[in-house]
């Protein structure tokens, strides 16, 4: 075999080897995320001490679902939100990682006293977003709700699951 011919079958196999990689890209779809009903929160006017408003929750209360949140999700009803749940009342800090829908975070004492706003957090911005009190929970809601709703510092909250 001469040189010169084992110069062009290494130059096909080659050329055929890299073509064939070309065409097997594979597409991954991502699983829809759709919400789970695990609770009713009711968020309380303090000067009026009156129901505000009344929204259904999923609970982060796992390592797990504390790391995921509301990542991967297209989108959320305004009555609902995620409530996160730690054992301990401590400054948070949260991002959006991953997070395709603007939120409004809500930042709860261990007295279920609201402490702190983070309003219109941007899909997919790593960037931290601090409590800048301690708090025990953190209500995720749709971007604009908090201003909607007309929460303050000092409204409360309470929940069922």
């Amino acid at each position: 075999m001469s040189f010169k011919y084992l110069k062009l079958v290494v130059f096909l196999l080659i050329t055929i080897s890299i073509s064939s990689c070309k065409k097997d890209k594979k597409v991954i779809k991502q699983t829809e995320i759709s919400f789970t009903k695990e609770g009713e929160l009711t968020l309380f006017k303090t000067t009026t001490d009156s129901t505000k408003v009344l929204i259904d929750i999923e609970i982060a209360d796992t390592d797990y679902d504390i790391q995921t949140g509301l990542m991967y999700r297209n989108s959320m009803e305004d009555n609902q939100g995620m409530l996160f749940v730690f054992d301990d009342v401590t400054e948070r800090s949260f991002y959006m990682k991953n997070t395709k829908i603007p939120l409004d975070l809500i930042f709860i004492d261990g007295n279920n006293t609201i402490v702190s706003f983070q309003k219109n957090a941007k899909p997919f911005d790593e960037s931290s977003l601090p409590s800048n009190a301690p708090a025990k929970y953190v209500l995720e809601i749709n971007a604009g709700l908090v201003d909607t709703w007309k929460l303050s510092v000092g409204d409360s909250m309470s929940f069922v699951d």
